[in-house]
């Protein structure tokens, strides 16, 4: 397995796969690996000739630079990580080779980045377009993967990818949670103890939401009351959204008519965690 620095290095080995009339997977990342990951890996992996995983820290889409410098890094680990799933390459590139001196142009979408995370995070999204962009023209996949446990970027990549007319099938696979509930992220290695212990709180109030709306209640406003009044039992925890959203749209549902997705973000402690269910 080879692990490449250099754009042109990059899309030289994609033409010469391209070539050969094989499919290229890839799962782009931005390191701190875990089964979440694996699982996306894995998936890449069975579905394609060839599997190209990136890992890069993308800074642009960061709003707060304490988040972004306290974000786990473990590049050797993630590489034996990629290597023992036998990917093919992985793409590490450095921040002055995605941003050169002189860097301009970055991609934008409207309405799917107004609410949830791109309400309180500004910016956040218009850099996941533009690195998501980028990484796409360069690697030009045949299936590219992310994670439910995003569920607002996986809903802004897939019409990124309709919108700009791209050949690029994008996979969601579901969300990989550990024994007791709580979804799998790379920001769970900030939480100590204690706050891993309250980050449970979360995936109740999914669960809640689920088994209110199995009753036969529709109505959001009752199912996020239900949410909210168990999260806020909970110690040392600030609430940015309980929310129940289109699936498509993402705009926010006041009766649930065949299908809603449940979401939530709050801080515990100075990590900021998301989650969500689908309702249907």
């Amino acid at each position: 397995m080879d692990v490449i620095t250099k754009v042109n290095e990059m899309q030289t080995r994609v033409l010469s796969i391209k070539d050969r009339k094989k499919s290229i997977g890839f799962v782009p990342t931005m390191g701190a690996l875990h089964e979440g990951h694996v699982s996306l890996i894995r998936s890449a992996r069975k579905e394609n000739n060839k599997l190209i995983v990136s890992i890069y820290l993308n800074p642009t889409q960061f709003d707060n630079e304490d988040d972004f410098n306290n974000y786990p890094r473990q590049m050797d680990k993630d590489i034996e990580i990629v290597e023992r799933e036998n990917a093919d390459l992985v793409f590490a590139p450095g921040t002055k080779e995605l941003y050169p001196e002189g860097f301009c142009t970055y991609v934008t979408q409207d309405k799917l980045t107004d609410s949830l995370c791109g309400r309180l995070r500004p910016g956040h999204f218009n850099g996941v377009t533009t690195i998501v962009t980028k990484l796409f023209n360069i690697i030009k996949p045949d299936r590219a993967y992310f994670g439910q446990k995003d569920y607002q970027q996986t809903v802004v990549i897939k019409r990124l990818v309709a919108d700009l007319n791209m050949d690029i099938d994008v996979r969601v696979l579901p969300i990989v949670r550990d024994e007791d509930g709580l979804a799998i992220s790379s920001r769970n290695k900030r939480l100590n103890p204690e706050e891993r212990q309250n980050a449970l709180c979360i995936y109740s109030s999914l669960s809640k939401a689920k088994s209110v709306f199995a009753s036969n209640i529709k109505d959001s406003k009752e199912i996020i009351e239900e949410m909210t009044s168990i999260i806020k039992k909970t110690k040392n925890i600030k609430i940015d959204y309980v929310s129940i959203v289109d699936p498509n749209t993402l705009e926010n549902v006041s009766s649930i008519n065949g299908k809603a997705v449940a979401t939530v973000a709050v801080w515990i402690g100075n990590t900021r965690l998301i989650d969500n269910i689908i309702l249907e």
